[in-house]
């Protein structure tokens, strides 16, 4: 018997050097974890310990016999992987073991609260003498593990669990509800720290680039993700939910997400952590049919396997293959290939009269969005046109300017090697990094941001140990007081811990797993609590 790990692996990779017999892949000493969908636990070499179970941060790894029938499937998921990569050693890399350093030698500023950030943090507390002072705009943390993982995928979310022993740590210090660039500068910051880390994400939505584009009725599909999850930057949305169907431009996780948002049964809907103006509205929804559009083939489509694996079980929800020959030698790895292999399936599944549908039309481009006061449908390069009131574009991410640092316009980055800054002569900016998708663009899941803030936390590190962090910087407590006399309401870890406490109130009166606070008010409020 083996454990296998399922569809919610964030590839954080803590089961990897928790196994005995090395039998996880891939792995990101050998490159693997920063381009594979997921991780994969080899059945003839596991050993049945249990230990890769009691590390998984999203519970995504079950014992074989203990797979629920929906997660089935990735019992012969995981093994074929190996059948195609069979199992070698790898030569494990020795853990940095860093020595305590004197007290308020190395102060860190950490802006940003989402995954990079937090694993960012993590890191360098991880050493003691170090101190950390984390900035987030919002009043909660955890960025888009909150406002952008789908409210049905609570196993994922649950990932913040681990998150919260780090939090806890007095060597860190939380400063919610305050944002760099307008409570306090960036020469402000770097003033009071001897180094600075950007992990900002990347929060604009790349553009089709098609004429009326900017109709209303379409939107970026991230609009949509922050409505349905509570974002307070995007809970004033309305979006036309009247029409039979909804288009969606785009084929990666998230436009997955939203279509199965869109279509799911509303019990199903209730039992998640949806926002309630979500709820309500989708209750009331006309959307009976969501088109995916690929401009490439099925082999290039962004989806992961594991996802595409998903939508075959919701309930009155059927999935239709459109425009694809499906053959097998377009598939160049095991994952394209095994979507392949499930697409063939959803191809040969008969339709249910009375099903709602999703479906997903490859090698489609799109020239023009047509409507004069709204939209009203799109047009296709084929002269097809799909009629609609809601089109989302979800074709990926770009991060912002972020002032008083170079950016990377083309690429929607903070330039940098191996997260440290680069100015436009290709110069390192003195203590300044970055971590997370500012760093490397929009890609990876979770757990990918582990690796990538190890990266830049190590380098961190060797400019310290050179020498080059080495400024005299203020007590600590004198960037409270610079946010107290410019009256910012500034909220500490207990204050998060306030809401959060409400919101799971909330909800379990409401018989949910958590009610989400949506508007800043309600938040500051809550938290102001028990400051």
């Amino acid at each position: 018997m083996a454990y296998v790990i399922t569809q919610n692996c964030c590839k954080d990779a803590s089961c990897v050097p928790a196994c005995p017999v090395d039998c996880i892949r891939p792995v990101h000493r050998s490159g693997g974890a920063d381009t594979a969908e997921m991780l994969y636990i080899d059945p003839e070499s596991c050993i049945d310990c249990g230990a890769c179970f009691d590390e998984c941060p999203v519970d995504a790894i079950y014992y074989e016999e203990d797979l629920p029938p929906h997660l089935a499937r990735f019992k012969e998921l995981n093994a074929e992987y190996f059948e195609r990569n069979p199992l070698r050693a790898e030569n494990s890399p020795e853990v940095a073991r860093r020595m305590p350093v004197p007290a308020g030698s190395l102060r860190v500023a950490v802006v940003g609260s989402g995954p990079a950030a937090c694993y960012a943090a993590a890191e360098l507390i991880a050493t003691d003498g170090v101190k950390v002072d984390l900035f987030e705009r919002l009043p909660t943390p955890f960025g888009l593990i909150r406002a952008g993982v789908a409210p049905d995928h609570q196993r994922t979310k649950s990932v913040v669990r681990m998150f919260n022993a780090t939090f806890g740590r007095q060597q860190l210090r939380c400063h919610f509800n305050v944002e760099v660039g307008r409570d306090i500068s960036h020469d402000e910051l770097v003033a009071a720290h001897h180094a600075v880390i950007y992990a900002v994400g990347a929060s604009d939505s790349r553009a089709l680039g098609l004429p009326q584009e900017a109709l209303p009725g379409s939107y970026p599909a991230a609009d949509f993700v922050g409505w349905y999850n509570g974002h307070p930057d995007h809970t004033a949305h309305d979006f036309d939910l009247t029409g039979g169907r909804a288009v969606i431009v785009g084929n990666g996780n998230v436009a997955l997400d939203v279509a199965r948002v869109l279509l799911m049964d509303q019990t199903a809907l209730t039992n998640t952590d949806i926002a309630e103006h979500a709820l309500k509205a989708l209750r009331d929804s006309g959307i009976e049919e969501v088109v995916i559009l690929g401009r490439r083939g099925l082999a290039n489509a962004a989806f992961s396997v594991s996802e595409f694996l998903a939508l075959g079980h919701l309930p009155g929800v059927d999935v239709v293959i459109e425009g694809d020959a499906m053959e097998d030698s377009a598939a160049s790895d095991f994952e394209s290939s095994y979507k392949i292999a499930v697409a063939r399936e959803y191809a040969g599944r008969a339709h249910t009269p009375g099903h709602k549908r999703i479906i997903f039309r490859f090698g489609a481009t799109p020239l023009e969005v047509t409507g004069s006061e709204r939209v009203t449908a799109l047009r296709l390069e084929d002269g097809d046109v799909l009629e609609t009131s809601l089109l989302l574009r979800s074709i990926g991410y770009r991060g912002k300017p972020i002032a008083g640092l170079p950016f990377d316009a083309e690429r929607g980055i903070v330039p940098n090697k191996a997260g440290r800054v680069h100015d436009d002569a290709q110069s390192p900016v003195p203590g300044v990094y970055v971590a997370g998708w500012i760093k490397r663009g929009p890609r990876g899941v979770i757990g990918s941001n582990r690796t990538c803030a190890a990266e830049t936390v190590a380098a961190l590190w060797e400019d310290f140990n050179a020498g080059k962090l080495k400024q005299e910087v203020p007590q600590r407590d004198a960037l409270l007081d610079l946010l107290r006399e410019r009256g910012v309401d500034r909220l500490s870890w207990a204050g998060w811990q306030s809401i959060d406490a409400t919101e799971l109130e909330r909800g379990q009166a409401a018989g949910r797993p958590r009610s989400k606070l949506v508007s800043l008010h309600e938040m500051v409020a809550a938290a102001q609590s028990c400051e």
